[in-house]
């Protein structure tokens, strides 16, 4: 009698393909669980998104989340199958927990989602780096540095040359006086 676990699998596909090809790449990673018994439970694309790190001198990435229940003697063939395809920059496969799967249901049927999910097209930003790129007013930062007991001043690099000019020459002024008396 063989067990069937539920999976995940994140993969991250070349996002220079234009959108027919990724679909075509996704199909084609369904399609191979299907025909070796797996069963799709959910599939999520987040869509392109920037790379922490180059990979294969590739800096974007499409990601795509798969959850699935299968036996676990096709894990190999399927771990054999992502890492030959070219397409496939990354993909990581991991056993879900009974735990975890019980807490993602109750959210999933909380929020409403269906079985496939496609994030919004605002997190398709290729730019990188776009949610760091708020004003500190923003954050509020402006009211925690004037509460701030502590006396420090952050000076630039400009305004510490000419206050550094001008004790320089304030020096420089305290010696001819110095000498003169």
């Amino acid at each position: 009698m063989s067990l069937r676990r539920v999976y995940e699998t994140t993969i991250i596909i070349n996002a220079a393909l234009e959108d027919p090809d990724i679909d075509a790449v996704i199909t084609k990673i369904t399609n191979y669980l299907e025909n070796y018994g797996g069963e799709i439970e959910e599939k999520n694309k987040w869509g392109r998104r920037r790379l922490a790190y180059p990979i294969n001198k590739k800096y974007n990435g499409y990601y795509v989340h798969l959850i699935f229940n299968s036996v676990p003697s096709i894990l190999p063939s399927l771990e054999r199958f992502l890492t030959l395809e070219d397409t496939i920059l990354r993909h990581l496969t991991l056993q879900l927990s009974s735990a975890l799967r019980e807490y993602r249901r109750e959210r999933s049927l909380a929020e409403g989602k269906s079985g496939e999910t496609t994030i919004s097209s605002a997190s398709d930003d290729t730019s990188g780096g776009s949610r760091f790129n708020k004003k500190a007013t923003e954050y509020d930062i402006d009211d925690d540095l004037e509460d701030d007991d502590d006396e420090t001043t952050y000076d630039d690099e400009d305004t510490t040359k000419s206050t550094v000019k001008e004790e320089v020459e304030n020096s420089d002024a305290n010696q001819e006086v110095e000498e003169e008396k």
